[in-house]
């Protein structure tokens, strides 16, 4: 198959092509009329966004899954303008930020959504709001259009296509940049990678204003000329029966949507469907094998961003646990956080298990040259992440890309995911990372979500806390929760938990990440049981208002009340 230099071209090879390109529970369109529908919407975006001297033709997009997104990701593509896609969890002064910041001048929106915008002061913005008549009516006009017919301008590779926000832990989201080349290639990439065709359908069911749903789904579909089914949120309950009734085969997830998945009752025709992979971050490998076994699907784990400033690649000798390789020419690295210098390679048990993590986990770098775009008006983040080497390894890290992720590297050069360099943990001097310490725990088997967590500790550093949420009919018993820590042979003397929060289901992002913010927030301060040792060998006990008010005085003594909260 020819690659193609632009989205824009991609989109006008679907034109001519009538098999089945996108559904959902109440659409069907052939590709044609998704290019058919791009081009009308390319050529009322082109009116309604007449050159402004200084001005960006930037395209908000506050929509579910439901198909006027890709067809706006389409059009946008041929009318070369950019899209921010909004976050619809967000809210007030933030969501108002995020269009404003990334200068929408035209946002696209449906009545569901609309009392979010109730009194935002959006000035100059124009919103279409695309399940009403007068939207209907305004297209009608354009319904003769060709994809090429209207373009603001040059349609190139490095023309901006995306502006993805980030889902940082802290501070406002960023917004990252991606150009039209980048996303094609990166679409070819994964038809290349998975053999990706023409007969294939990619269920998306992660949210398409985060990168993981366009870049890792859409594009690879796009490139393809695969189908494209949409589910309009993120349903378990729906998962399957979505795949048979759309004949899926691919489908990408983010973050903890494997676990619900898993959760779901089990059925005698788990394995009674077209499913051939599923591609995405943070399952962990106890889930991604569960998962195997139960609906006969591998798991592919990758490592990407919406940054794009560093990839691993997967290969068939990828070992269990690993996420792949530096591609050949990359020079990936994994850097100690205080000296800068290349962290020591991973040394395992027979078993496989990690002897060294203190000097082999570090932050993950990109040496090489970074596809990185840099971010919307924001200076002070591209700087971070392109900073120099360390003070300590100064003049040997200018222009680096630091990914912000920790990772360990094997004698062979493979490389592990340890966790955001956000959820280290520092126990008595010594670091941690949470996600090492979460796919331990993850093996429980009364489990059916794992975040770990740093609270402070109330002399220095922090102190380990997890929160579990159970399997349905599923007793939190103290005493078999610590027998299954001691039996644990990967499980350091610091990395059991001090504080377990017991509670109904994790609280996720919008992107079915877990909500680490909102848990450190709440501390062991919270409305769920908390169980707690009050020494590192002593048993589980409730942590009751005795205990409160003596940690309260523990850390005031200490001079740390704020750290208690």
């Amino acid at each position: 198959m020819r690659s193609a230099d632009t989205v824009a071209e991609l989109v006008r090879r679907q034109w001519g092509d009538h098999r089945t390109g996108l559904r959902d529970e109440h659409h069907t369109l052939t590709h044609h009329q998704v290019a058919a529908g791009a081009a009308a919407r390319a050529a009322l975006l082109v009116d309604l966004m007449p050159p402004v001297p200084g001005g960006e033709p930037h395209l908000g997009i506050l929509l579910d899954n439901t198909p006027e997104y890709p067809l706006w990701l389409s059009a946008a593509a041929l009318a070369g303008a950019a899209v921010a896609g909004i976050n619809p969890t967000r809210r007030g002064p933030e969501l108002a930020r995020d269009i404003l910041h990334t200068e929408c001048r035209v946002l696209v929106t449906q009545r569901a959504h609309l009392p979010l915008l109730d009194g935002l002061a959006l000035p100059g913005l124009r919103i279409l709001v695309t399940d009403t008549e007068a939207y209907r009516e305004l297209l009608a006009p354009y319904g003769n259009a060709r994809p090429g017919d209207a373009a603001l301008g040059p349609v190139r590779p490095d023309t901006r296509f995306l502006l993805s926000f980030t889902s940082g832990s802290t501070g406002a989201p960023k917004a990252a940049l991606c150009s039209q080349g980048r996303l094609a290639a990166a679409g070819a990439s994964l038809v290349s990678h998975f053999s990706v065709g023409r007969d294939d359908v990619h269920y998306v069911c992660m949210p398409m204003f985060h990168g993981n749903a366009v870049i890792a789904d859409w594009a690879p579909a796009l490139a393809a000329g695969a189908g494209v089914a949409l589910r309009a949120r993120f349903s378990a309950s729906r998962f399957l029966p979505d795949v048979r009734r759309f004949g899926a085969t691919y489908f990408t997830y983010v973050g903890r949507a494997v676990q619900y998945l898993l959760a779901t009752p089990p059925g005698p025709d788990d394995r009674a469907h077209p499913l051939r992979l599923g591609f995405g971050t943070e399952a962990g490998a106890v889930d991604a094998a569960r998962f195997r076994e139960r609906f006969g699907v591998p798991l592919v784990e990758g490592y990407g961003s919406s940054e794009g400033g560093a990839a691993i690649r997967r290969t068939p000798d990828t070992p269990t646990g690993a996420i792949g390789r530096a591609a050949p020419g990359d020079d990936l690295a994994v850097l100690a956080a205080d000296t800068g210098e290349e962290c020591a390679p991973a040394r395992f048990s027979p078993t496989g298990l990690l002897l060294n993590a203190a000097e082999a986990v570090g932050e993950l770098v990109n040496r090489g040259r970074s596809p990185f775009e840099g971010y919307w008006r924001n200076p002070e983040a591209e700087e971070a992440r392109l900073r120099r080497g360390r003070p300590q390894a100064e003049g040997s890290g200018g222009g680096w890309y630091w990914t912000g992720d920790l990772f360990y590297r094997d004698a062979d050069g493979f490389l592990y995911f340890a966790g955001r360099t956000d959820d280290r943990l520092r126990v008595d001097g010594e670091n941690l990372a949470a996600a090492m310490i979460e796919n331990v725990l993850a093996r429980w088997d009364l489990a059916a979500g794992v975040a770990v967590y740093a609270i402070p500790d109330p002399v220095t550093g922090d102190q380990v806390m997890a929160a579990l949420a159970l399997r349905e009919d599923a007793d939190f018993r103290p005493e078999a929760f610590a027998d299954f820590l001691a039996a644990q042979p990967d499980l350091g003397t610091k990395m059991a938990p001090r504080f377990v929060r017991v509670l109904p289901e994790l609280p996720l992002t919008a992107t079915n990440k877990v909500h680490r913010v909102a848990l450190r927030r709440a501390s062991f301060r919270c409305p769920d049981p908390v169980w707690w040792r009050p020494a590192p060998d002593a048993p589980y006990e409730p942590l009751g208002h005795a205990a409160l008010d003596a940690l309260r005085a523990h850390y005031a003594r200490h001079g740390r009340p704020e750290a208690y909260g």
